[in-house]
């Protein structure tokens, strides 16, 4: 039998492990999905917007590949500094393959960047989604403008979500503290802002056509932004996404702001921030320079300074791969060096350690990417199989980490999960509510708070 541990339960880790068993070159195959978290799914979970359920029912085919007999889900099972070490990891698997994603937001490095009132989006997107780690942060959502920084999908997303009635969320399983702070909204303009041009935004037009659904929200664009912008005048020669993105601005242009909304959606272009404002000891307002295109597919600063009023400041500039201690770690690159998804020290394969994913490729593509990814990554395991198989380990892997005081979550727990939060729904007049802290969650899961085990 080949034992295998796929740490992460996003996609990437999913993938993987489906794709471990359902090849036919290592028939006995085994695999035990690790996450720290005692709920399953990652960012499908914790990243996907509530109000986007078409992508969040993904969670059913995950499901179905967790539901595999030859497949455990293990939660509650810390890997790194603070938990089980990639060397201890190891002894107890022939190999270990880590799907661990890209867990930071890039900053900005501006001055102010750390104002009280200036947050990641990383950061307001784990609030809605009740990740519990994010339990207490407290967005009160007081702030009359806010402005939203970049042009991608997460920044789309969270302009939706503080422009969208609260009224709107409550069917989803948005927490019902978030659900709450949302209902008391004070926010009436939300700006999001790009340093280039809208021919060259990152979000895809299906999610960027939805904030022109929203029924309390208008849509404005300002003429002089979309001037600079070569391919808003002529774009038959932007790929088809830019074609599309630029068709649906230009219809929001042609058509104007309906400024009898309670809400208004301002897209602002070819404006790089400088730095974040304050007044009272608190965000106040965002500095921006006026950009223009170099010629190159890039942008230079102009000298001509612009100032948007903020309360509220949400940075949505990309993700990042951190280090998890005791594993190789390329900072250039926020990824663990690879060949073909085989971990490299110090330039050569380490023997049963393997990556998956964004630590592998980087926070880029969409969920599907994630498939030929771990294809990748298995292929290489199915190659090193007669000599990883050949190592003795312990009989039960979740044996030896209990008896070192961890408290493992099984998918019975996480069913428990599902069927205490159906409960919390049934209890507010609503549909499943996410428990959205860690004790909460363990309660219902039916296990203890583990303590830190010993570096191995």
């Amino acid at each position: 039998m080949l034992r295998v541990a796929v740490v992460g339960s996003g996609p990437s880790g999913v993938y993987t492990a489906q794709a471990l068993v359902q090849q036919s070159l290592v028939p006995d195959v085994r695999v035990d999905v690790l996450d720290r978290l005692p709920c399953p799914y990652g960012l499908v979970r914790y990243g996907v917007a509530p109000d986007h359920e078409k992508i969040k029912s993904l969670q059913n085919n995950l499901r179905a590949v967790l539901e595999d007999e030859r497949i455990g889900f293990v939660g509650n099972v810390e890997v790194g500094a603070h938990g089980l070490t990639p060397a201890r990891l190891l002894r107890l698997y022939h190999a270990v393959v880590y799907c661990v994603g890209a867990a930071k937001d890039r900053r900005l490095g501006l001055p102010g960047e750390d104002l009280p009132g200036s947050f990641s989006a990383t950061d307001f997107v784990s609030w809605y989604s009740a990740h519990p780690d994010a339990a207490g942060s407290g967005f009160t959502l007081g702030a009359r403008s806010a402005v939203v920084i970049g042009v991608g999908n997460v920044a789309v997303d969270v302009t939706r979500i503080l422009a969208r009635g609260a009224a709107e969320l409550r069917p989803t399983d948005v927490p019902h503290e978030a659900l709450g702070a949302l209902a008391g909204s004070r926010v009436r303009e939300v700006h999001m802002v790009g340093r280039r041009g809208p021919s060259q935004a990152k979000f895809t037009t299906k999610e960027l056509r939805e904030l022109g659904t929203l029924p309390d929200a208008s849509v404005g664009v300002e003429p002089a932004d979309l001037a600079l912008d070569p391919g808003y005048a002529d774009p038959s020669g932007l790929p088809a996404v830019g074609r599309r993105n630029v068709d649906v601005v230009r219809g929001w242009a042609e058509a104007g702001e309906d400024h009898a909304r309670a809400r208004s959606i301002r897209l602002r272009f070819f404006l790089r921030p400088v730095e974040l404002l304050a007044e009272d000891g608190r965000v106040a307002a965002v500095r921006f320079e006026r950009t223009a295109p170099d010629g190159a597919g890039g942008v230079r600063g102009t000298g001509t300074y612009e100032e948007v009023e903020a309360q509220l400041v949400l940075r949505a500039v990309g993700y990042r791969g951190v280090p998890l201690e005791g594993l190789p770690f390329d900072a250039a690159r926020g990824t663990v060096p690879h060949l073909a998804g085989r971990v490299l020290r110090n330039g050569s394969p380490s023997a049963g350690e393997y990556v998956a994913g964004w630590i592998k490729r980087g926070p880029t593509g969409v969920i599907g990417t994630n498939r030929p990814c771990a294809k990748e990554t298995v292929a290489s395991i199915l190659a090193d199989a007669p000599v990883l198989a050949a190592r003795p380990l312990p009989d039960e892997p979740l044996d030896v980490l209990r008896e070192s005081g961890m408290c493992p979550v099984e998918w019975p727990g996480w069913l428990a999960i599902e069927e205490a939060e159906d409960a919390l729904g049934r209890s507010l007049g609503r549909r499943s509510v996410k428990i959205a802290d860690w004790a909460g969650l363990l309660g219902a899961a039916g296990a203890g708070v583990a303590p830190q085990l010993p570096a191995a």
